[in-house]
């Protein structure tokens, strides 16, 4: 019976969060109200603030899920000792961003949407900054690793600072979100093209 249980809240949780990212995603955090997330989920004020106490914590929540399975990606990228390159690492996140997309709770074109927002409201808020911002340096690490791998293997400068070599192909993940959210003609491929004609 516990069992039951638990799914389904998991799966009510998830029904919230899929209300809230929707209307986040199309009218930003600060315009969305926790009635407007009553209403889109079509929960009453008391279902609701059983799974979160604030809209914040949603917030919170809907980020979380948006950074949710880059510790898989990295697992599978990084099995069996393999040292992947850089570009071939970055165009592996990239894809599995994409495919996340038509997935879980933050679905679609709403998950660029989200992320950017993301980015902007972790400089206000001291919570978000701390949960996403740990979120983020977990996935700066898995790339310093892949920075590791590819030095063993004599790919990398042996002064190469692969702290940094982390953070820039982190830079270039977030720098596709950015752009195919704000220049139109920004494809997957062209970008990654690019991405594989600059590192090699």
């Amino acid at each position: 019976m516990p069992r039951v249980s638990e799914e389904y809240r998991a799966a009510r949780r998830g029904e919230i969060l899929a209300a809230a990212a929707g209307l986040f995603a199309h009218n930003g955090f600060h315009a969305t109200s926790m009635a407007d997330i009553f209403a889109e989920s079509g929960m009453s004020a008391g279902a609701v603030y059983r799974y979160f106490r604030s809209k914040e914590e949603i917030v919170v929540a809907v980020a979380e899920t948006v950074l949710a399975n880059a510790d898989e990606v990295f697992a599978r990228l990084l099995a069996d000792g393999a040292a992947p390159s850089p570009a071939e690492t970055v165009r592996a996140v990239i894809a599995a961003i994409l495919e996340r997309g038509g997935q879980g709770p933050v679905a679609g074109p709403e998950f660029t949407r989200i992320a950017i927002q993301v980015w902007g409201e972790a400089s206000r808020s001291e919570e978000l900054r701390e949960r996403v911002g740990g979120a983020f340096a977990q996935v700066r690490a898995h790339y310093t690793e892949v920075a590791r791998r590819w030095q063993e293997a004599g790919r990398l400068p042996a002064d190469a600072d692969l702290e940094q070599v982390g953070s820039a192909m982190l830079g270039l993940t977030q720098g596709f979100l950015l752009q195919s959210l704000l220049i139109p003609g920004t494809t997957p491929e062209g970008y990654i093209a690019g991405v594989e004609a600059l590192l090699g």
